[in-house]
């Protein structure tokens, strides 16, 4: 995924007034950087600027939140997409984690102020504050239903709260170092957590119980997903028995991100394994793109594409810190959208050099995070 192009972190404003400039600039890999600039000719009727680029680059399409911009001499385009809005009231400081409610009407983040909030999806207004864990919260996601938070902290404690009225209706007590990710299986019965201990464990929500050590690696482990596999990947048989508290799990991989350098795939409920593929440096995250395809990103700067199928692989050079399907996010602030039918990339633009820690959909709404403590809502209509 060569990304060459860049452009001022706040083009948007830049260009919405009369003769405002900001710069822009191509990397092509092996090759002296191109620098240009953009410059407003003035503002349309319909709002829009009026905008031309220098020597070198041009503009392909503009309207008020994009612009779509081309170096034809290393064959670069990209379009960049401005927030629609920023929220900057709901945290003091860097957002580590935030999630988006299935109705699109709630967020849930986690700052190293310390804090955990929910608040209004629309407008960033705050509506509960989360307090238990001690130290900082690792990590947050919605349930399902849209009315339950998980989260995980530095405390190596797991906690179920309600979105409703903040309480925390569950403790998981039982890992030894802090939790770094989570996965939830099905509608939620049943979910998954990996810790700095490098164990990963199957908690069951109703009883409030560890339903058992899926894997100790002896590693930390960085991220974990939970997909449903195709049927021609053979999942293995469990040794024993399952509980009968696992809710879901028959058909599902549990894939983990491994501190060393290792990403790890076994049957949920078989705890057999599918593959353990090797890479370049820590595995950072991991998602799953189908029932046989993944994606996972190292801290050196690659992405892997592995079929389960045939674990082979396709890697791309991208500093990446986090990945949902579709989207990557680099640790320099980029956040890209990665669509194989289009010939350039959609760069969500906003974060100056701060990196970009997690991202989450609604629709066509993308929510982002940042060490600079700010949530940037994009809306993908404005494309």
């Amino acid at each position: 995924m060569a990304v060459p192009l860049r452009i001022q972190s706040d083009w948007a404003q830049a260009l919405r007034k009369d003769e405002g400039e900001a710069w822009l600039s191509c990397h092509p890999p092996g090759k002296p950087t191109l620098y240009g600039s953009l410059t407003c000719q003035g503002i349309g009727l319909d709002g829009i600027p009026e905008v031309t680029a220098s020597e070198g680059f041009i503009v392909n399409e503009i309207n008020k939140k994009s612009i779509h911009i081309s170096c034809p001499k290393e064959n670069a385009s990209s379009k960049f997409l401005a927030p629609y809005t920023t929220f900057s009231r709901i945290h003091t400081k860097s957002i580590t984690c935030l999630d988006i409610s299935s109705g699109g009407g709630l967020g849930v983040s986690s700052s190293t102020d310390g804090s955990m909030k929910i608040w209004q999806a629309s407008n960033g207004e705050l509506r509960r504050v989360l307090e238990g864990h001690v130290f900082d919260v690792n990590c947050c996601r919605f349930f399902p239903s849209g009315l339950v938070v998980l989260s995980g902290g530095m405390d190596a404690q797991l906690k179920i709260w309600s979105a409703e009225d903040a309480s925390c209706v569950v403790t998981f007590k039982g890992h030894k170092g802090g939790i770094l990710d989570t996965a939830i299986v099905d509608r939620g019965k049943n979910v998954v957590s990996g810790s700095r201990d490098g164990t990963a464990r199957l908690w069951d929500c109703g009883r409030s119980a560890c339903l058992g050590v899926i894997v100790d690696c002896g590693s930390s482990i960085n991220g974990v997903a939970v997909g449903t596999a195709d049927n021609s990947i053979n999942l293995g048989s469990p040794e024993q028995m399952p509980s009968e508290r696992e809710v879901g799990t028959e058909s599902k991989m549990l894939l983990l991100a491994r501190e060393d350098k290792k990403l790890q795939c076994l049957g949920l409920q078989s705890r057999q394994p599918v593959f353990l593929f090797i890479g370049s440096d820590a595995f950072n995250c991991c998602s799953f793109l189908s029932g046989f395809l993944l994606l996972a990103g190292t801290q050196d700067g690659n992405i892997y594409q592995l079929d389960v199928r045939s674990p082979r692989f396709s890697s791309v050079n991208c500093l990446i810190v986090l990945i949902i399907p579709g989207i990557t996010l680099k640790g320099d602030g980029s956040c890209f959208i990665v669509q194989q039918d289009l010939d350039y990339v959609i760069e969500l633009t906003g974060a100056d050099c701060d990196p970009v820690y997690k991202v989450a959909t609604w629709e066509k709404q993308i929510y982002t995070c940042c060490r600079d403590g700010l949530v940037r809502r994009y809306q993908l209509s404005d494309l």
